[in-house]
């Protein structure tokens, strides 16, 4: 075997087992919580649900560009990640402070705008974070280029926990949508700790100017570009709280919330890993592109049933799990579950073309994704309301979005038509789910029976589709020395 087959075996080995630790961590971080994350749906309701949601709105706009985009130069540096480290970790904290200064002094203002003046105190609070992010930034993105997922996983599983039980805690106290906000920052403070003491160089400070100059021109295109995703990624609660009032919001999150599902349980773990891996084979084209479209194939085959699923069951879903004063959670849900299903496989193509190093298509396609969905939004909320709220952007991403992101992978070397069929068979297993959620809907009132009916046929569904896809596994390991 050749030096280069053998780095390649090694790569997509250490690859594979950190993708299963991205998994386990997210899935049983996800698991472990939903009881507790119930629980606070039913203590607070609708409205304190709101409250936190505004303040919640708040503070990922600002975690989507706290660190200039810095962080991700580890991951992809092309030398020893260690000799950009001290000054990465200077600009992140630095730029995360005068972040925090900014979102404290403008959290009147949010909350006004938003029509939650109570929010204010929630904002400050929550926004905390924020310093944390800027500090945990250098020490995640070692362990990712490391591939340690495994220490990632207890300090990811450190903070869900002490985040969910503080906030469960506080909320039975009585502190209403604080509860949220004070779990969130305890849980960030607990896994900071961790994450310090996992890092390979732990947190150093320093600055090099050369390298400065360097880490900007590559982050701040990225952070530029974070701005447009988190906007267009977000701006849906933004109009749904200004237009229809933080009670809305507080339905609208719930669904946003079980949307999400699949895309933490399983896109998450994978863009943990992918870019790193990606970025590895960029000096072989083919290999990578093989890498990214068997990526795409086992991704869909998991997330696409998943999502599907959860559109199909929302009703009896929202009712039986989170009771009746929660229904109207259901008709939104419908929408972004599919519109789930479309963001993995966006997502996925995005760190692709990040790792390629082509922001032109990363910042243009979330530029245009952005302008057509405001108004797209403002239309539906106000026609339809929240229903009319999820339609929208399900129309903007499958009509406007996926066309530019299927022109332009083909101007990189990837046919549509091979991404497209990578697709093809998880779409149509999704749409089997999906017959036999609504018959057995049709066919029970007892939401039990149809949930329980539903979920084993996306679980054996999945489990075909993986089985089906074996070889691609094996293939993942050893596509770089079929690349030789």
């Amino acid at each position: 075997m050749s030096l280069k087959v053998a780095e390649d075996a090694s790569l997509f080995a250490k690859a594979g087992r950190a993708l299963g630790w991205s998994f386990a961590s997210t899935a049983f971080g996800r698991l472990s919580t939903l009881v507790i994350g119930i629980a606070l749906a039913r203590i607070l309701g609708p409205e304190e649900f709101g409250t936190f949601a505004v303040a919640m709105v708040a503070l990922l706009a600002v975690l989507s560009f706290n660190e200039l985009g810095v962080s991700l130069a580890i991951v992809r540096w092309p030398g020893e990640p260690r000799e950009i480290a001290p000054t990465v970790a200077t600009i992140s904290v630095a730029a995360s402070c005068f972040v925090y200064a900014v979102c404290f002094f403008g959290a009147p203002f949010f909350a006004d705008a938003m029509g939650d003046p109570t929010a204010t105190p929630v904002i400050r609070v929550l926004a905390l974070s924020v310093i944390i992010s800027g500090l945990v930034a250098t020490p995640v993105a070692l362990l990712q280029r490391g591939f340690r997922q495994d220490r990632k996983t207890v300090a990811d599983l450190t903070t869900n926990w002490s985040s969910a039980l503080t906030s469960i805690g506080c909320a039975v106290a009585g502190l209403g949508a604080m509860s949220l906000a004070v779990g969130q920052l305890t849980g960030a403070l607990a896994g900071a700790i961790l994450f310090f003491r996992f890092a390979p160089e732990g947190l150093r400070f320093g600055f090099n100017r050369r390298k400065a100059r360097e880490l900007l021109r590559f982050g701040l295109p990225l952070a530029g570009s974070s701005i447009v995703v988190f906007a267009a990624t977000n701006v849906d609660r933004l109009m749904v709280g200004a237009l229809l009032g933080p009670v809305a919001l507080g339905y609208y999150v719930l669904a946003v919330n079980l949307s999400n599902w699949p895309i933490s349980i399983f896109s998450q773990p994978v863009r943990a890993v992918a870019p790193a891996a990606l970025a590895r084979l960029q000096g072989d084209a083919p290999a990578m592109r093989t890498a990214f479209l068997s990526t795409a194939g086992l991704l869909a085959s998991v997330t696409l049933p998943a999502c599907v699923l959860l559109a199909a069951v929302a009703d009896p879903l929202i009712r039986f799990v989170y009771g009746g004063v929660w229904q109207p959670s259901a008709p939104v849900l419908v929408w972004l579950a599919v519109l789930a299903a479309a963001r993995i496989v966006f997502e996925l193509v995005y760190d692709y073309f990040v790792v390629i190093a082509n922001t032109r298509v990363v910042f243009t396609v979330q530029v245009i994704w952005l302008v057509a969905l405001v108004p797209a939004l403002w239309f539906g909320a106000t026609a339809g309301g929240l229903w009319g709220a999820g339609a929208a952007q399900v129309a903007v991403a499958l009509l406007i979005v996926l066309p530019i992101y299927l022109y332009e992978m083909r101007r990189v070397g990837i046919p549509p038509g091979s991404f497209t069929w990578r697709l093809a068979l998880p779409a149509a297993g999704a749409l089997a789910v999906a017959a036999i959620a609504l018959l057995a809907a049709r066919l029970s009132s007892i939401d039990l029976v149809v949930l329980s009916i539903a979920g084993a046929a996306a679980l054996a569904t999945i489990a075909l589709l993986g089985y089906r896809m074996r070889g691609v596994l094996r293939s993942l390991r050893t596509v770089g020395a079929t690349a030789e």
